[in-house]
Parts: structure tokens; C-alpha cells; sequence
């Protein structure tokens, strides 16, 4: 692409670079310049103009921005994305629904790798989304750029991106106690209002005692196509009253603790193809901690292992909660 100051009888058919303020009114940035544009301009006593002039086998931002998102998503519906008109070079991706947005990480570094012209920004990987949140843009930052790299940045895209969305509906929160009165409702509030960001629902309420055998017996009886536990005092330890309970039941423990804070005492297990969460006692904060990013990906159908959990601890600090203080700080070192 050329791109320079011209004297103005050169303009014509060019693209403006910046936009100029004339009495008539402002011709815009990007404006293919016509014979009416450089009367305007000559009248405003303007002798020469910044433009740009694609090459042969080059395209203009808005038909490449274009042909980029088409190659993201072929068919958006099936893929939970909404996609807008090009304009100003730039196609801004939708979710459609709620759900997590799924990232080809590699494919994206490739993609944004081939032409410093050609880019694409999403949000992070397993962001949680709804209707109408803006997932992605995908930007041609020159007026032009080469169709042989766009067609090289489109090859990457393909399938780089999708939102995955919730397929469970119905879930069991069992609360344990330390006595005959009920908990707060503060913790079932919150997985409530988590659940319901996604489209599903807690069952009735269940309360046991905070022993390993009442809660093993309400496991077996949960409904729920998800189960959630919620002791009343933290589990502490692979063979504590949460995941000892999970075993008695006949069910099995994937992993206990995560590298992310708020949330270490998580535990996740299974039951009869059913995954259990054990929540940590951050999870009756509404705050953000890291039962969210597990309870997320299980009731969006995405796998959760122990590793995946072990991943989690590259950006697993999460903001501290005002009211815990600064619970991570240690105490002064003594004086030598």
C-alpha cells in the first residue's frame, strides 16, 4: 500500500487518511475521495492531502475484516456468535446466549503471528459471557492489506472460537451444621444467583449434620444432574466429613484444593457420572473466587480434571475480598 502526501489534482479515487474539517462539513478518515471531496478541500485552500492507495493484490479493510469473521465463524449461530457489519475496518463478535467462551489459543497467536495489519482481541479463555457480551474484534488496522496474508490469517481462524453453551439445567446444594439451626441462606443465595446466570436452578433445600455419614446418605438420594457441597466447617483435608462422605457414597475424588485465591479448599469429585463440587466457605461470597471458574465449566459440559484445575494458578490470584483484611500479608519479620 502507498500511502503519502499528494498534491490534490493526484487525489482522486485515493483513501483519506485523517479527517479534515472543511466549511462545508468534515470529510471523514477512510473516505474514498471523489471529484465533489476535492472541490471541498480546495476551497478549504488545501494543495495537497495524506491518502492511502491499496496495491494490486490488496484488499480494503472493511472486505478484509469481513472475510476474517466469515472465517471465524462459517455458520455463527451454531457457534453461540453474533456478528456485526464491517466498518472502519473492524467486525465485532456477540454471544448470543449465555454460556463460556472457548478459545483455540494457538490458533489465535498464529492468526494475529501472519501480518501486523491483521489482528484479532477476544477475551480471556473460559470467560463466562450472556446475551449480547462482546467476545471478540476483529480489526484490520491499515486502510489495505495483502489477500495472500489475510488468506493465511483466515486458514488460522477457522474454528479458533465458539461459545460453549450450559447444559445443566438442575442442581443439589447439600449444607452440613454444626447444629439443630439452619445456616445462614447467604451461601445457598449465592450459588443460586451463579447458577441462574446460566439457566439453572437449585432443587430443595438439604440440610445434614456436619458427619460424614448423614451427607454420604443425602449424596445418594441428590437428584440433581450437578451436586454441590457446602460443609459448615472448611475441608481441611482429602479425608475431612466432604470428601470422605463422597467415597462412603460410592463416588470418587478427582482433586482436593486449587491454586487460586479465594477459593484453595475446593474439591471436585464424581458420583455415578454425576460431578460433586465441594465448595470452599469464599463460595457464599457473590464475589469471584475459584468455584466460579470450575462450577462454569462443569455446567457448560466442558471437562474438568485434576489437571485442569492444577492449571489455574496462572492468574489464580484473585482480588482480595475487603472484608477478609490482608489475609496473605505475614506478620513483620522479627528484628535480627
Amino acid at each position: 500500500m502507498r500511502f503519502g502526501s499528494v498534491p490534490l489534482a493526484e487525489a482522486e479515487g485515493a483513501i483519506l487518511a485523517h479527517r479534515i474539517d472543511t466549511p462545508q462539513g468534515v470529510i471523514a478518515k477512510g473516505k474514498l475521495l471523489g471529484p465533489e471531496d476535492l472541490a471541498r478541500l480546495a476551497a478549504a485552500g488545501r494543495t495537497e492531502v495524506i491518502v492511502a492507495r491499496p496495491d494490486p493484490g490488496e484488499l480494503g479493510e472493511d472486505a478484509a475484516a469481513a472475510r476474517l469473521a466469515a472465517a471465524l465463524a462459517p455458520d455463527p449461530a451454531a457457534l453461540g456468535l453474533r456478528l456485526t457489519g464491517a466498518a472502519t475496518g473492524r467486525v465485532n463478535l456477540y454471544a448470543t446466549g449465555p454460556g463460556l467462551l472457548l478459545v483455540d489459543v494457538p490458533r489465535i497467536h498464529a492468526l494475529n503471528a501472519v501480518h501486523p495489519m491483521i489482528t484479532l482481541a477476544t477475551l480471556a479463555p473460559f470467560a463466562r459471557v450472556e446475551a449480547r457480551s462482546m467476545l471478540a474484534t476483529a480489526k484490520i488496522i491499515a486502510y489495505a492489506v495483502p489477500e495472500a496474508a489475510l488468506a493465511r490469517a483466515c486458514a488460522q481462524a477457522a474454528g479458533a472460537l465458539r461459545v460453549a453453551a450450559p447444559v445443566i439445567r438442575r442442581a443439589t446444594l447439600i449444607e452440613t451444621t454444626l447444629s439443630d439451626e439452619a445456616p445462614a441462606p447467604k451461601g445457598r443465595e449465592a450459588l443460586a444467583t451463579r447458577l441462574r446466570r446460566l439457566g439453572a436452578g437449585l432443587e430443595a433445600r438439604v440440610l445434614v449434620p456436619h458427619r460424614a455419614e448423614p451427607l454420604a446418605a443425602a449424596l445418594a438420594q441428590a437428584t440433581g444432574e450437578v451436586i454441590f457441597i457446602l460443609t459448615a466447617s472448611a475441608t481441611s483435608d482429602p479425608a475431612d466429613v466432604g470428601p470422605a462422605a463422597l467415597i462412603a457414597a460410592g463416588g470418587r475424588l478427582i482433586r482436593f484444593g486449587m491454586p487460586v485465591d479465594p477459593g484453595n479448599l475446593l474439591f471436585l469429585g464424581d458420583l455415578n457420572g454425576r460431578p460433586v463440587i465441594g465448595l470452599p466457605g469464599c463460595a457464599r461470597s457473590p464475589a469471584l473466587n475459584g468455584a466460579d471458574w470450575v462450577l462454569e465449566r462443569v455446567i457448560c459440559g466442558q471437562t474438568v480434571g485434576a489437571d485442569d484445575i492444577a492449571a489455574m494458578g496462572v492468574g489464580g490470584l484473585l482480588k482480595e475480598i475487603a472484608a477478609r483484611g490482608r489475609l496473605r500479608e505475614a506478620p513483620d519479620a522479627p528484628p535480627e
